[in-house]
């Protein structure tokens, strides 16, 4: 299986990786569903975006938490690595993520779609200046906007009944169309509307090579080669195929 993934990546035109939660688990950050997933132990209601407005010091506190003094000491793993050094090589030419923990980029990974945006940008709902983390102080909540002082901070993510801005949503659909080979890393396909890419990209041509811990909901009629496994192993096995093959 290795080897026939590692020739399709080889012979392909245009490569691009779609990840989710799976790929970054082998970094400390917990998938958001399923086995071990936030979401069983956490109600997600204070990333709605209802409730952030009516409630910013509840939800900022458990966003802090969560995403800022948790999830913010993770560093990228071999997974990550791998793609970043793929697209160092001109073979992987595109990162589409569900992931807002910044992780491809600081990988090494130059074109990342964040589909959900990120922990690492934030945003100032008043004078709407945008800011990276390390310039606003989570001293107290919800957090000071460091322009004009007054304005509700809210980190640069999707809140559940948010829509997918426009843009990345058109450059993530784009790559699907055009890509010939994509790499699904570490999602079941499961979360709409990023679950459509994978599909759309088939429609389009595209071979779907999977790398997952347990078969998804893209696995038995989307796949055409499944490599089942932490990404970390699968990643590491793929690269040394392909070098193999090269």
């Amino acid at each position: 299986m290795f080897k026939q993934a590692a020739r399709m990546i080889l012979d392909a035109k245009r490569v691009c990786a779609f990840t989710g939660a799976g790929i970054s688990v082998e970094s400390g950050i917990p998938p958001f569903r399923g086995k071990g997933g936030l979401w069983n132990t956490r109600n997600p209601q204070f990333i709605e975006i209802g409730y952030f407005f009516q409630n910013p010091e509840d939800s900022w506190r458990q966003i802090k938490e969560i995403f800022y003094d948790s999830f913010g000491l993770a560093k990228p793993n071999e997974a990550h690595r791998a793609l970043a050094e793929l697209e160092g090589h001109g073979i992987v030419n595109a990162v589409i993520t569900q992931n807002i923990d910044n992780l491809h980029q600081e990988a090494g990974s130059r074109v990342v779609h964040e589909f959900h945006g990120t922990t690492n940008r934030l945003i100032c709902l008043d004078c709407h200046k945008t800011f990276v983390k390390s310039d606003i102080s989570f001293a107290r909540m919800p957090p000071e906007c460091p322009n004009c002082v007054i304005g509700l901070i809210k980190p640069d993510f999707v809140f559940f009944g948010e829509d997918i801005p426009e843009a990345v949503r058109t450059q993530s659909f784009a790559e699907a169309e055009k890509s010939d080979v994509f790499i699904v890393i570490g999602t079941t396909g499961e979360v709409m509307p990023a679950c459509m890419i994978p599909y759309l990209a088939r429609e389009n041509g595209a071979q779907i090579i999977e790398i997952n811990i347990s078969p998804s909901a893209f696995t038995s009629g989307t796949t055409d080669v499944f490599l089942q496994g932490p990404a970390s192993t699968m990643m590491r096995g793929l690269l040394t195929e392909m070098q193999q093959l090269a």
